[in-house]
Formats: structure tokens, C-alpha cells, sequence
């Protein structure tokens, strides 16, 4: 007997729903890092980051100059065949110090950053989940710490502790954290509410588990994408601490003192433009990565 045309249709219908049960789901991340390299402003600034992390590693065997070795001979000496970016005024490449200063620049915002997210993220995940006088006293902490401006207070801080960068970087982990605490604070709010949580206090989890294992792991996105945002702040406060002569100490080639270095020099304009620049591409690819990072894991935006 003939198959008839709705008969064939529930056949093919069958077959398609036995294939899409064959294939396991993607996973988020697996969806967030497709959707994230699909955005050529976040890949254009991942490059950017990378390159300048790669010539800091490498600036030893890359720099034409000892970056600290004086030639007052030929001091503020213009960009030349032998000095691509000129020279500074004790006579110093500023090439090779621009190179070494992101040996300096880079490591400190990424330990500032990394610290402050995981210390940040931890207090007010735990402040949001206990509740009660914890999050309240805790929320008060952090009010009080916001109700400076950052970089006022990391001045205060860094010059009662003495110009230098551990100290610098002390003064910034201070101040740097609460933003993650708020943040963190708001999801895990939101997210101890939901109806997995109940589920696995009836399983017999303890509430550090379900904090560890389901809730905050849930509450990360934000996070994330602050953390990728702050590099490049972190890169700015570090620069003008040094500006300012509260971090990075001569002859250490830092480029906020770099640039400190070139400001009253007008016409050697690179001794602090080229520094300023290596500023700028930082902060900027880092603002395109977290701007990618937030289009990614925003579920109301479909780029697959």
C-alpha cells in the first residue's frame, strides 16, 4: 500500500528530531568563544594585547639599547636610522624603554586585576549568599571604600607607603576591588533565588557547595567582562601613579614616568607621544575585548 503524504511527513519529522537528539547541545562557552571571534573589534583588540605581551616578553632580545644606559652626547636627540623613536634626555633609546616599559606596565595591571576580581568576586558572592548583618556589614565596607575616588585614595595610600611599584600596586589592590564585590554581590542575589538552589539543599549539599559549585560559577560573566575592561584602566591608573612620581622609580622604564619625563619638553615631542601611544593601544584593545566579551555572553543578542 502506498505511503500517503502526511505518513511520510511524521517519517522525515521523526528522523530530523532523532538526529538533533544525537547531537549533544554546544555548551555556553563553546557559544560564547564562537560568538566572541565573530567580532572582528574583539579580535582586532585581542591582537593588539597579544602583540604588545609579546614584545614584552621578548623586549631582551628585541631592543636595539640597553634601556637605562646613559649617551649624554647625544641627548634629546630626534628620531633617526640609528634611534627610530629618538632619544630621551640623559640620552637614553626611547625604543628599547618602550619596549622594557611593558615589561612593567602589563604584569602590574595583571596581577592588580586578577587579585582584585578574585578577592572582589569571592566577598560579595558570600556577602550576597549569607544575607542578613553579613551582607550588610560587608555592603558597608565596600560603600566606604567607593565613596573615594579611586585614584585619590590610591594616591593617598601609595604616598604614605613610599614611591614605589609594590607599593603602587598595593595602593590599587585597595581600591580596585569593590566594583567586583558589587557585581558578584547582584547575581548571586539574583541567582540564589532560583529553584536549583532548593534542589540541592534538599540533596543534603552544604551551603558551601552550593556556593562553590552552582551558584558562583553562574555568576562569572560580569565578571568577566569587567575584568577584561579594568586591564585597561588598570594600565591608566599604573601610568599615572608614575606620572605623579608614586610608582615606578628612576631609572626603571615605566611609561607613566615616561611620559612624566617628556611633559615640560614640547619640542621633543616623543619623549613622552610614543610612551602615551603604548598607553592608548593597551586601554583601547582592551575596551574592544570586553565590549566583545559582553555581546557574547548577552543571551539577547544572536550571533551564531
Amino acid at each position: 500500500m502506498p505511503t500517503t503524504t502526511s505518513e511520510a511527513t511524521i517519517t522525515a519529522a521523526s528522523g530530523v528530531a532523532e538526529r538533533e537528539r544525537a547531537v549533544p547541545p554546544e555548551s555556553e562557552w563553546r557559544l560564547v568563544w564562537r560568538r566572541l571571534i565573530r567580532n572582528p573589534m574583539a579580535v582586532g583588540g585581542a591582537f593588539v594585547l597579544f602583540v604588545w605581551v609579546a614584545i614584552a616578553a621578548t623586549a631582551p632580545w628585541i631592543a636595539p639599547y640597553d634601556p637605562i644606559e646613559q649617551n649624554i652626547p647625544i641627548r634629546l636627540a630626534a628620531p633617526s636610522a640609528d634611534h627610530w623613536l629618538g632619544v630621551d634626555g640623559l640620552g637614553r633609546d626611547v625604543l628599547s624603554r618602550v619596549l622594557y616599559g611593558g615589561r612593567v606596565s602589563l604584569p602590574v595591571a595583571a596581577v592588580v586585576v586578577v587579585l582584585a576580581s578574585l578577592f572582589g568576586t569571592l566577598y560579595g558572592a558570600l556577602s550576597g549568599f549569607c544575607g542578613k548583618w553579613v551582607d550588610e556589614i560587608g555592603m558597608r565596607i565596600v560603600d566606604m571604600v567607593l565613596s573615594f575616588p579611586a585614584l585619590i585614595l590610591a594616591m593617598a595610600i601609595a604616598a604614605a607607603l613610599g614611591p614605589s611599584i609594590r607599593n603602587s600596586m598595593l595602593a590599587m589592590l585597595v581600591v580596585w576591588w569593590p566594583p567586583y564585590a558589587r557585581v558578584a554581590r547582584g547575581e548571586v542575589m539574583a541567582l540564589k533565588e532560583r529553584d536549583f538552589v532548593p534542589a540541592a539543599r534538599s540533596l543534603g549539599m552544604s551551603n558551601r557547595r552550593i556556593l562553590l559549585r552552582h551558584v558562583l560559577p553562574n555568576a562569572l560573566a560580569p565578571s568577566l567582562v569587567l575584568v577584561a575592561m579594568d586591564f585597561g584602566n588598570a594600565i591608566i591608573i599604573t601610568a599615572a601613579l608614575s606620572f605623579l612620581g608614586l610608582g615606578a622609580v628612576p631609572p626603571t622604564p615605566e611609561w607613566g614616568a615616561m611620559v612624566a619625563e617628556g611633559r615640560e619638553l614640547i619640542q621633543q615631542w616623543w619623549i613622552s607621544t610614543f610612551p602615551g601611544v603604548a598607553i592608548l593601544t593597551v586601554a583601547i584593545a582592551c575596551n574592544f575585548i570586553g565590549d566583545g566579551l559582553r555581546d557574547a555572553m548577552d543571551p539577547r543578542i544572536n550571533l551564531r
